[in-house]
C-alpha cells in the first residue's frame, strides 16, 4: 500500500491528536544542559481542516482569516518573508490543485519527523556548543519556497513545496528530517556570508556545501540526493569545470537552478566535497566543525581544505 493510501486508512482522530501535541521541548547536550527548541507543526493541521471542510476549494478569504491570521508566530513570519497571503495560496491551489492534494501524504510523518529532528539538534549541541536554537515551523504556503531561515526568525518549511520535490528522499519522513537539518545549519553560519546578495560561485557553494556536510553529520544524510546521483561518475569533469567559475557571480550553472522535477545545484555537491576535504584533513575535528560553521573567508578555507578536482575522499 502506498503512502497516500495509508494516509486515508489512518484514523483522522489519531492523526490530529499527534499533530496537536505540545510543540515545546529541549535538546540535550553532552555538557548536561538542555537547549530549548520549539518545533511547530500545528499550522498544517489548521490548513487541512479548512481545506477538507471546503472539499479542497477554500476561498482566499478563508485561507487568510481562518488559516494565516490564526497561525503561529512562525507562520506569520514565513508569510511576511515570502509574501504568502490567502490570495496567493488560493491562486496556486487553483492552478496546481494536486500540489495540495498530494501534500497530505506528508502530513502523517510530521510527529515522527519532529522527534528525529530533536535528536539531530541534540547532536548539533554536542558537536557545536555555540549553536543557536530558534524555532522550526512547518506550515503550508504558496507552493514555494521549500525552506527559509535565520537566527532570529528560525527555520520555516513549506510542507507542500518540500513534499512535491521528486528527487529528494523517497522516504518522506527522512526528507523532512534531512532538509530541516540543512536549513538549521544555515542558522549557525556567519550572517555576513549567508546574507551576501551577490555571492561568488565559490562562496555560495561553500555556504550550501557546509550545510549539507553538517546536516549529514547530525541527521545521517544530505538533503538533496538528486544532486549526488547527477554527479556520480563525473566527479573530475564537474570539478574541473567548477574551478574557472569560482570567482564568478553568475550562479546559473551551479546554484539554485533545480526545478521541482529535476535536480540541479551541482555547487551544493562541489561545496560539500570541499568542506568534507577540510574536515578530513583536520587533526582537531572539533575545531574543524567550528571552522566550517564560522567560515568567513571562502578563499582561505578552500586553500586550507586540500581539495582539488577529482579528490578521493574517505567515507
Amino acid at each position: 500500500m502506498n503512502r497516500a493510501n495509508i494516509l486515508v486508512a489512518v484514523s483522522s482522530v489519531m492523526l490530529l491528536v499527534a499533530l496537536e501535541q505540545p510543540a515545546g521541548g529541549a535538546v540535550k547536550a553532552t555538557d548536561g544542559h538542555d537547549r530549548p527548541v520549539v518545533i511547530q507543526i500545528e499550522d498544517v493541521t489548521r490548513f487541512y481542516k479548512i481545506y477538507d471542510g471546503a472539499d479542497g476549494h477554500p476561498t482566499a478569504d478563508q485561507l487568510q482569516h481562518d488559516y494565516l491570521d490564526q497561525g503561529t508566530e512562525g507562520l506569520h513570519t514565513f508569510a511576511q518573508l515570502r509574501n504568502i497571503t490567502g490570495v496567493r495560496i488560493a491562486d496556486t491551489l487553483a492552478k496546481n490543485p494536486n500540489v495540495y492534494a498530494e501534500a497530505k501524504r506528508c502530513m502523517i510523518v510530521l510527529p515522527q519527523a519532529r522527534e528525529r529532528i530533536r535528536i539531530a539538534l541534540s547532536k548539533l549541541a554536542d558537536i557545536y556548543p555555540d549553536a543557536k536554537f530558534p524555532s522550526v515551523t512547518i506550515a503550508v504556503g504558496r507552493g514555494k519556497p521549500v525552506g527559509v531561515g535565520g537566527p532570529v526568525s528560525g527555520v520555516m518549511i513549506g510542507l507542500e513545496a518540500l513534499c512535491g520535490v521528486t528527487y529528494f528522499d523517497s522516504n518522506v519522513e527522512d526528507r523532512f528530517v534531512h532538509v530541516i537539518a540543512h536549513e538549521y545549519i544555515h542558522v549557525q553560519q556567519v550572517r555576513a556570508l549567508v546574507d551576501d546578495e551577490h555571492p561568488t560561485v565559490l562562496k555560495g557553494s561553500l555556504i550550501e556545501g557546509a550545510a549539507e556536510f553538517m546536516a549529514e553529520k547530525i541527521s545521517g544524510a544530505i538533503s538533496d540526493p538528486g544532486v549526488w546521483a547527477e554527479a556520480k561518475g563525473r566527479e573530475t569533469k564537474i570539478e574541473t569545470s567548477f574551478v574557472p567559475d569560482e570567482d564568478s557571480t553568475d550562479l546559473s550553472n551551479w546554484l539554485y537552478n533545480g526545478t521541482i522535477d529535476k535536480a540541479g545545484d551541482l555547487g551544493y555537491w562541489v561545496g560539500y566535497r570541499i568542506v568534507k576535504s577540510y574536515y578530513q584533513h583536520a587533526a582537531d575535528k572539533g575545531q574543524a566543525v567550528r571552522d566550517i560553521l564560522q567560515m568567513s573567508d571562502p578563499k582561505a578555507f578552500l586553500v586550507k581544505s586540500g581539495w582539488h578536482p577529482g579528490i578521493r575522499l574517505g567515507k
